[in-house]
């Protein structure tokens, strides 16, 4: 994981295609042990968001540890998934709230 553009910003690389992702830290969480954390993608420098585009949404990604680093993993399964954003949008509302 590289916070080349800052602590809020990282920039990952997709195992597979090979695509760099520019993602901005949202906050992170732990749930049944396990810690997670969200990210919003960044906006292009045209400034346009495709809402179509399933990237545009808040990412999910699983902390694990790997050789002693943190490594962030896309969750496989879909319960687990859909459990965890449901704890982050109760967490934001909190934070809202607040």
């Amino acid at each position: 994981m590289s916070e080349e553009f800052g602590p809020n910003f990282i920039s990952l690389i997709d195992e597979e295609t090979g695509e760099e992702l520019e993602l901005e830290f949202v906050d992170a969480l732990e749930y049944n042990g396990v810690v997670y954390r969200a990210f919003f993608p960044v906006v292009e420098e045209d400034g346009e968001e495709n809402e179509d585009d399933e990237d545009s949404g808040l990412i999910i990604l699983k902390a694990e540890m790997e050789n002693g680093e943190e490594i962030l993993v896309q969750i496989e399964d879909e319960e687990e998934l859909y459990a965890v954003y449901d704890r982050f949008m109760e967490q934001i509302f909190e934070d809202a709230e607040e």
